[in-house]
């Protein structure tokens, strides 16, 4: 196996994930198999209990892992199917650990960081890199480990010191290293400065390690002074010093990698350049020109509870994007903090109330995403029945198929009380109840997760035509509260349908409302599944709905 490195310096935040992802891509274009790796140094076991505004969307896998999003950005780019074993955290490392050391396996040995946990580390790399996860059989060629966080974090030292025994035991033609760093701009000067990243080497170096390649991110491109200055300094030959620069959208990045021979840098480190071909990045030039040619938008109206950091719905953002550029279609995504929608906003923030409104009024869209607890609960109620009463696309995803639920039992059944046991406990119409399998004492990995099979009941809805007429669909899942089998009956005479159930009939997956153009609610989120040439079915009817094509599309599918 062969192993490629990331690791960052001077800040965080610098975009790792997506440097390891577009590395991926690069060596994927040049024939290689590869896989992924996400080494977080947090004390959590994954990212399941994390708050969005903590941490960024947590991202859900097939297997039910709860994850960080930079896999999410892995699955996306590489087209790949991770599992949980592929994120790494300090959590999982001493968890294992200790649970060994409560057997005995360590034979009464006091137990250690080094050795116990840096050879823990090491065979979870070695186990989870030969684990296909294209399809196909046998391990991958190429395995990209990222290493969060920015070296010389205390949190973050015995995983250096495990890749550095692990660079020592695979030898130098198995075993890249790439930095990430930080190249700022100071003042009126407009200076490049070389320090800070200087620095950030001569810290990895002390800790065992040299990097190969130094990747500097930055806004303008370098200039050639400040390349020699870095290759002097940090002792990395001039043609491996690779700049990411601010770009139109992500996917000019594994381009801006090609076209400074990155792939022949690391190829030639891991004595692959026999084996590779040139790299083959037609499909990402076409997608990368195409979404930056795109003149027409169309405005979808985000109604959430986390609009204050757009990573808190990641992976929804890049399923719109997706599904608008096969549409070529640019997405204007307006965010709206759904508790602004609310009556007492009105009174607390009448400027704010006006503008959320305005702006809700004003889509062509509405997208209701996931979320827990009541805060802007009743915002999200309020542009469903907005959407609903105005024959606008809408699309509730796991909450926000919920809160249509609720919002249809209160103002077309007359049950004014409806409501979720998760925000009214006491309710007299519980609409949304908790699932009989949830823990009500532990958090952390006790919701149904990861990928599940619905049934669509019928072929005459929108929901099976957009997935092909299939008879079923397997989509990715993480909630623990469902709609109440026991009012199906009475909200389907009056005129909602769940068109789409688990295996055993009784748990409702998707609901769709037949007098309406397009109002879709489902259980699961879609948006986990969506690829760049591979868009949601879903995601893309809504978009399809907003500029009303969706029944000659459907017609068109149908007819080919």
């Amino acid at each position: 196996m062969k192993y490629v490195l990331i690791s960052g310096g001077v800040v965080s935040g610098l975009g790792k994930g997506v440097t390891a992802s577009s590395i991926g891509v690069v060596l994927k274009a040049c024939g290689l198999r590869v896989t992924s790796i996400k080494i977080d140094p947090y004390l959590n076991i994954d990212a399941g209990t994390m708050s969005p505004f903590e941490h960024g969307e947590v991202f859900v896998l097939d297997d039910g892992g709860e994850v960080d999003l930079d896999l999410g950005n892995y699955e996306r780019f590489l087209d790949v199917t991770l599992t949980k074993d592929n994120n790494i955290t300090t959590g999982k490392i001493y968890q294992s650990v200790l649970e060994k050391e409560r057997k005995g396996d360590y034979l009464g040995k006091t137990v250690q960081v080094v050795p116990h946990i840096t050879d823990a580390i090491k065979d979870w790399i070695e186990t989870v890199a030969v684990i296909p996860v294209d399809g196909k059989e046998g391990p991958a060629d190429v395995c990209v480990i990222e290493l969060g966080g920015t070296v010389g974090d205390i949190e973050s030292m015995p995983f250096i010191e495990a890749l550095r025994q692990l660079s020592f035991q695979v030898g130098p033609d198995n075993f890249c290293l790439i930095h990430v760093s930080l190249i700022p701009v100071l003042g009126v000067v407009g200076e490049q400065k070389t320090k800070p990243t200087q620095h950030s080497v001569r810290e990895l170096r002390a800790l065992g390690l040299t990097p190969h390649l130094l990747t500097s991110r930055s806004a303008e491109p370098l200039l050639e002074s400040t390349k020699d200055k870095l290759s002097k300094f940090c002792h990395v030959p001039i043609e491996n010093i690779l700049n990411i620069h601010d770009v139109p959208n992500i996917w000019h990045i594994p381009l801006l990698l090609r076209n400074q021979n990155a792939h022949h840098s690391i190829l030639q480190q891991l004595n692959l350049l026999s084996q590779a071909t040139p790299p083959d990045l037609q499909q990402w030039t076409e997608m990368a020109e195409t979404y930056d040619n795109l003149t027409e938008s169309v405005r979808i109206a985000m109604v959430g509870k986390y609009v204050g950091l757009t990573d808190s719905y990641l992976s929804v953002v890049k399923a719109l994007l997706h599904a608008c550029v096969a549409r070529s279609l640019k997405p204007s995504i307006d965010w709206i903090a759904a508790s602004d929608l609310e009556d007492d906003s009105a009174k607390s923030t009448p400027e704010a109330h006006a503008a959320a409104w305005k702006t809700l009024e004003s889509a062509a869209c509405v997208l209701v995403p996931g979320g827990f607890g009541d805060r802007g609960v009743r915002g999200m109620m309020l542009a469903a029945k907005y959407a609903r009463e105005n024959n606008i696309p809408y699309l509730g995803i796991c909450l926000g198929m919920q809160i249509s639920v609720i919002e249809f039992a209160r103002s077309v059944l007359g049950w004014e009380r409806a409501n979720s046991v998760e925000f009214d406990a006491q309710t007299p119409n519980p609409v949304v109840i908790f699932m009989p399998e949830g823990s009500r004492t532990h958090m952390g990995s006790t919701m149904r997760l990861g990928s599940r099979r619905t049934l669509l009941q019928t072929s005459d809805c929108i929901t099976s035509k957009l997935y092909g007429n299939s008879e079923y669909v397997d989509e990715r899942h993480r909630h623990r509260y469902e709609v109440n089998p026991d009012v199906i009956g009475t909200l389907e005479e009056a005129g909602l349908k769940f068109v789409g159930k688990d295996e055993s009939g009784k748990r409702m997956e998707i609901l769709e409302l037949p007098s309406h153009p397009f109002y879709l609610g489902v259980q699961f989120h879609p948006e986990f599944k969506s690829r760049p040439a591979r868009p949601s079915a879903l995601f893309l009817g809504l978009i399809l709905a907003a500029k009303g094509m969706l029944e000659a599309y459907i017609s068109r599918q149908n007819g080919s």
